[in-house]
């Protein structure tokens, strides 16, 4: 198996390399992101692994198609920049659904800790022997209200992190966890009770813009805000004006709507166009992480190793448990169990 890697970081190569050596698959690495442009590299390839900032809409799956191309490997959860729909009947889509659910949960606490206890400013002070504690109050977590919306894998690992620091949990999700012991809530009631939410759910259409203009006024005044799931749940310049009006407290955001562009790339010595994102890093109560909440040497060998596992079972059955299929009108679920392929 021929398997052509865009996006391509340092980080990916190693635990790609060792497990495709071990599955058979030969996987050519390329820098440039996939897009129209860039999509004719994987002429000859059976298939394209992708990450979360690849464009894979219409136009590129047609060229991939064309191309000879027959499935698309995605090494991420979220599907958002897939049009799985318009792929089906031309390639086949996987994912990985699961690679560390404790990566991101404890990427998110790591965030909301760094930002209410001021770690990120102790830590450039003290650098330059600056001792003092001005400016450097927090405040405990013991006792406050999280919100948690979004209580798949991760969200749950979350929520038994907010559970080991005493605080109080409620959550929302369109579909709850049954016999999850979880306090569900509706969405206002949420935004009007928490001290601190986290994200933890897909992108969708129903999702895009969770926090927005009109939101924002449902919050709980000093509300810290993280997410790690999709940049587009929050609407960054409704976002900007809620911290600028006092309602935020904080927002710890590892993902951006507009980061397709800037994440994951070195832009220390050049002027970045994005004024919003300027202005949120500007702001001395806004932590940014370029989409690491992922990134542990654990979630790495996952995600390698449940990436060339799902090529191998395609290449030998025709079917995966981890194909995104939009004939069944579940993208996730499959009426036909995987015993088959739909086309």
């Amino acid at each position: 198996m021929k398997v052509a890697f865009f996006d391509t970081k340092q980080y990916d190569v190693e635990p790609f390399r060792i497990c495709g050596e071990k599955a058979g698959i030969e996987f050519k690495f390329y820098e440039p992101k996939l897009t129209a442009d860039t999509a004719g590299l994987a002429a000859g390839y059976d298939g394209v692994c992708v990450f979360v900032n690849d464009t894979v809409d219409a136009e590129v799956i047609d060229i991939l198609y064309n191309e000879g191309v027959r499935f698309i490997a995605l090494r991420c959860a979220g599907y958002n920049n897939v049009d799985v729909r318009y792929a089906f009947g031309k390639l086949h889509v996987m994912h990985v659904p699961a690679y560390s659910p404790y990566a991101v949960a404890e990427h998110a606490m790591a965030m909301l800790l760094t930002s209410i206890r001021r770690i990120h400013k102790a830590y450039i002070r003290t650098r330059d022997f600056n001792f003092s504690l001005s400016g450097l109050t927090g405040f405990d977590l013991h006792g406050k209200t999280v919100g948690v919306v979004g209580t798949g894998r991760i969200g749950r690992v979350f929520i038994d992190i907010c559970r080991g620091f005493g605080m109080n949990v409620i959550a929302y999700d369109k579909f709850p966890a049954k016999d999850a012991g979880i306090d569900y809530v509706d969405l206002h009631e949420l935004y009007a009770k928490s001290d601190i939410i986290s994200f933890h759910c897909p992108l969708t259409d129903e999702t895009r813009h969770m926090i927005n203009k009109d939101t924002i006024n449902e919050l709980k005044r000093g509300v810290v805000i993280i997410n790690t799931s999709r940049g587009a749940l929050i609407d960054a310049e409704a976002l900007l004006a809620g911290i600028k009006s006092r309602i935020v407290g904080a927002a710890c955001l590892d993902v951006y709507e507009e980061e397709s562009d800037i994440f994951f790339e070195d832009y220390s010595g050049h002027i970045v166009d994005d004024d919003t994102l300027a202005r949120l890093i500007s702001m001395p109560n806004v932590i940014v992480t370029s989409h690491q909440a992922f990134l542990t040497t654990e979630a790495l060998h996952n995600i390698a190793e449940t990436t060339t596992e799902n090529i191998v079972t395609f290449a030998s059955r025709g079917t995966c448990d981890n194909e995104l299929c939009y004939h069944c009108g579940n993208t996730e679920t499959c009426k036909k169990q995987r015993l088959e392929r739909c086309f």
